[in-house]
This record gives structure tokens, C-alpha cells and sequence, in this order.
């Protein structure tokens, strides 16, 4: 090729359309990534399922004309008072030990569920990141305050706290979400503060503080779209565990009562039937592990989605590993082939 081609090649190039280059932003590559986690998707469909069968409850209970909490003694009930199995007289999965829809009971008791899991999440997130982003931004004396109230916090037994209220106030939604939301704010509080701690220090806050923005314009406009990630990673994995313990207190007998449905009192009520109706302990006792499954996948996946460095190393690990097993499996043929080449 000639010196004139090039020339002329590059001049072509330089005429030719520009095209854009397109940029994309922290939560666009981490949608991209976590769409491509098959795993993360299937969670989130799980989620959005339970929620919508959540919220159509009242007329799933229309559909099927079994209202939650009216008994039906003559078709729900066999010959000897037990419950009724699945696809007996109209009850998709069954009913319960008084001859109720044990499958509207269940979509009832994740309306309860659902709705304590996110509510003590949501009001403990905004708990935690507030108080999180005023002990680190601060410090000094009010660091040393709020870190050591959250240090108590996590180290009181909740559990003990929790039984203790119901008993002295009495079993109730609001005892429940008030003691979920009062012990779930401290561990996001930690995790906060520690990032303000080295946030505090860029470049970026101190030419913001040199422009004369106040701390809560810093706090709240320069540091916290930088806590969004961990924040809402902390977050998709505590509501699970508020779905868990709001049902261990109704389980026993001191959150949700009867007949307000609910997975806790449902499986409580369900344990001395274990031997004549497996439906009755194993329909609730499934909802509540896909639920709470499905949360905690979702939160691993938007865990390594927002730090990609972290889903490489587990797959290299991944792939030296089954490196090694094709190499272990492949020994013994290529031992046998050349055994019998010298023979």
C-alpha cells in the first residue's frame, strides 16, 4: 500500500460520522449485570409473584368463595374433624384444623408478612443511614455518643426484648414492626458511618465544603448517593429476616393472633396435625422458605451486580475447579492409553 492510500484512508475516516460514544452510569451497569444473573432474575420474579398473589388476595378469596376467616365444618372437615386434603371439595391446597382455605389463609398471611418485612426495613434503613451519616460525618463527641448507643443496640438480646413487650403490652402488629424497626437500624447504621468516615475525606467534599456547602448539603447530597449501593444491598437482606422473626413471634403466639392470618400462627396451629394432614404444615412452611429465599438470593445478586470484581474472583475459582476435576476424571484414561501404547 501506497503513502497516497493511507492518505487517503485516513482522510475518508476523518470525513466519515462521527458516533457517539455512549457512557453508562453505576446503576445501569449494575441493572446490566444483574439481568444477566439468572439466578437474580428468577428470585425477582419469585418476589413480584408472591407480592401480586399478596395483594390479589381479597380476590383470589372472591374467585374461589372462601373468605379467610369463615369455617366450613361440613365440606372442609372429613368424617373425623380433620382437615380436608388439596383439590377436595373446591380447596386448592386444603383447609386448616377448623375447615378454612388453608390457600387463602396462606396469601392472607403474606400481606402480613410482606407488608412487616418491608415497612421494618424501610423505617430502619431511614433510621440507619441517618443516624450513620451524622456519627461519621460529625465525630468527635457525637460520633462517640450515637456509636456506642449502636453498639448497645446490637448487643441487646432483641429476642428477649421483643417477648417481653408482647407480654407486657399485649401481641400485636404494632409491637412487632415498633421492635424489628428499633433493633434493624443499628446494623445499617455501622456500615454507613464507616463509609462517611472515608467519604468524608475526598476531594470532592472538600471542594464542596471550600464552596461553602453546609454539613447537611454534604451529608445528603455529596455522600449519600455514594451509600445507595451497600445501603440497599443491607436492605434487600433484612427483609427476610424481618419475615422470619414476625413469624417466629406469631408461631409462638405472641405477634399476629387469630384469625388474623398469618405464616407464624398458621404453622403453630398446624403442628398437631403433622401425622394426618401434611398439607397443613408443609404449604405455609414452603411459602415462607421461597419467600424468604428468594429475598436472599436477590440480595446476593445485587451484592455481586454492584461489585462485579467480587462475581470475577468466584468464577475463576469456579473454573480452576472444574479445571481440576476434568483433569482428575481424565487421569486414569490417559494412564490406561498409555499403558496399553507400551504394551
Amino acid at each position: 500500500m501506497s503513502i497516497s492510500e493511507l492518505e487517503f484512508q485516513a482522510a475518508s475516516v476523518e470525513g466519515g460520522p462521527e458516533q457517539a460514544v455512549e457512557g453508562r452510569s453505576q446503576w445501569q451497569l449494575t441493572w446490566r449485570r444483574l439481568r444477566s444473573d439468572k439466578v437474580a432474575v428468577i428470585a425477582m420474579i419469585t418476589i413480584v409473584v408472591m407480592v401480586g398473589l399478596a395483594i390479589a388476595a381479597p380476590a383470589l378469596a372472591s374467585l374461589v368463595h372462601h373468605p379467610p376467616n369463615i369455617a366450613y365444618p361440613n365440606t372442609g372437615e372429613n368424617a373425623v374433624g380433620n382437615p380436608v386434603g388439596p383439590g377436595t371439595n373446591g380447596f386448592w391446597l386444603g383447609t386448616d384444623d377448623t375447615g378454612r382455605d388453608l390457600m387463602v389463609r396462606i396469601f392472607y398471611g403474606a400481606r402480613i408478612s410482606l407488608f412487616v418485612g418491608i415497612v421494618t426495613t424501610a423505617i430502619g434503613t431511614l433510621a440507619g443511614v441517618a443516624v450513620g451519616l451524622i456519627a461519621g460525618y460529625f465525630g468527635g463527641v457525637v460520633d462517640a455518643i450515637l456509636a456506642r448507643f449502636t453498639d448497645a443496640v446490637l448487643a441487646f438480646p432483641y429476642v428477649v426484648l421483643a417477648l417481653s413487650l408482647a407480654v407486657v403490652l399485649g401481641p400485636s402488629l404494632t409491637v412487632i414492626i415498633g421492635v424489628i424497626s428499633f433493633f434493624s437500624w443499628a446494623g445499617i447504621s455501622r456500615i454507613v458511618r464507616g463509609q462517611t468516615l472515608s467519604l468524608k475525606e475526598k476531594e470532592y467534599i472538600e471542594a464542596a465544603r471550600s464552596l461553602g456547602a453546609g454539613p447537611f448539603r454534604i451529608m445528603f447530597i455529596d455522600i449519600l448517593p455514594n451509600l445507595l449501593a451497600p445501603v440497599l444491598v443491607l436492605a434487600t437482606l433484612y427483609i427476610p429476616n424481618a419475615v422470619v422473626f414476625e413469624a417466629t413471634l406469631s408461631y409462638l403466639g405472641l405477634g399476629i393472633q387469630p384469625p388474623t392470618a398469618s405464616w407464624g400462627n398458621i404453622l403453630a396451629a398446624a403442628q398437631n396435625f403433622y401425622q394426618v394432614a401434611w398439607w397443613y404444615t408443609v404449604f405455609p412452611a414452603l411459602a415462607l422458605l421461597i419467600t424468604t429465599l428468594a429475598f436472599n438470593l436477590l440480595g446476593d445478586g445485587i451484592r455481586d451486580a454492584m461489585d462485579p470484581g467480587t462475581e470475577r474472583l468466584l468464577a475463576a475459582r469456579r473454573g480452576r475447579r472444574a479445571r481440576s476435576r476434568r483433569r482428575k476424571s481424565a487421569g486414569p484414561d490417559l494412564a490406561d492409553t498409555a499403558g496399553s501404547a507400551q504394551a
